[in-house]
């Protein structure tokens, strides 16, 4: 294959999946600032949202102080945003474009309908009525996109290199999701004892599940009480959760085998040992390390890993 051609699609995917995961968040965000709340909590969260995409300088050098409207605005219908939801659907939808003859008719058509109908909604203030069920298709359209590339491509290198780029982006963002939010709860309100605190921590870490719709999966593993260290394991450790690191990662290593020659590779090399370490790891030595080290030197090595399978497989640099 092309690495011209692996370039689009593994990067038609991560945009794919980077505009479910902000439609997740938002999603989340825009329900919990529904309950009752101080203004400085709601702002705190809405801050934690930029946080994780890194985009909190961005936002105040545009919109100035942190509001709602204007978090899901910058968020979700900003253009000159990168990581929005209209600028992510956008480099997805071109991508396809670029590898049209690569993809199936169902493929493609997923892809530019989802960009069409994302336009219309947002010109005829279908966002702005009900923000919450525009989230809802956000996520659909992804899960569709999934579904009918694995439903109708040949399972050659063009859907590995696919699945490969929805697999980096979720363990990235799985990532910065727990860091962030478990970072505002231990500095501000988890572990006080409180009656209003424990209510507000139920809401948080239950708000932390929902975003990876994996609320319903920790009742099913656990069938107990939420608490923060079990949270932290299903969304790290647990290689049957479907938006866990552990179980993102084994999707990176399982598609690097099948595009990779090379079963030596460096890159394979070091996926298969970041892999290791979460099938190995156990959630209370995280904690007695340090849940946030460890979590910053997790996106540091995917980080690593995705510049190494842009070198060896991708779009070459030019002498």
């Amino acid at each position: 294959m092309l690495s011209r051609t692996a370039d689009h699609l593994y990067w038609m995917n991560r945009y794919t999946e980077r505009a479910e995961n902000t439609a997740r968040m938002l999603n989340v965000n825009y329900e919990t600032s529904l309950l009752p709340q101080s203004a400085a909590v709601a702002q705190v969260g809405w801050q934690g949202l930029l946080s994780i995409s890194e985009l909190l300088p961005s936002y105040t050098a545009l919109y100035g102080e942190v509001t709602a409207k204007g978090v899901m605005e910058f968020m979700v219908s900003d253009e000159d945003n990168p990581s929005s939801i209209i600028s992510c659907l956008r480099a997805a939808r071109e991508n396809a474009r670029a590898v049209r003859g690569t993809l199936t008719t169902e493929v493609w058509e997923t892809q530019n309908q989802t960009w069409l109908s994302v336009n219309r909604m947002l010109k005829s203030g279908e966002f702005e009525r009900d923000p919450g069920q525009f989230f809802e298709w956000v996520k659909f359209r992804s899960h569709l996109s999934r579904g009918v590339a694995v439903g109708t491509m040949l399972m050659d290198e063009s859907l590995h290199f696919m699945r490969l780029g929805t697999f980096l982006e979720r363990a990235d963002n799985t990532a910065r999701l727990v860091d962030v939010k478990f970072h505002a709860a231990q500095r501000d309100f988890f572990g006080n004892g409180k009656q209003k605190d424990q209510e507000y921590d139920f809401y948080h870490w239950s708000a932390i599940l929902r975003s990876v719709s994996g609320f319903e999966i920790y009742r099913k593993v656990y069938r107990d009480v939420i608490r923060p260290e079990r949270v932290a394991e299903l969304l790290i450790l647990r290689p049957d959760m479907p938006r866990s690191l552990h179980a993102s990662m084994n999707e990176v290593v399982s598609n690097l085998h099948l595009v990779g020659s090379d079963s030596g590779s460096e890159t394979l090399r070091h996926a298969g040992k970041l892999r290791a370490e979460l099938q190995y790891g156990r959630i209370d030595e995280i904690l007695a390390t340090g849940l946030h080290a460890f979590l910053t030197q997790f996106l540091d090595r995917v980080n690593d890993i995705g510049l190494r399978i842009s070198r060896d497989f991708l779009m070459p640099e030019i002498a």
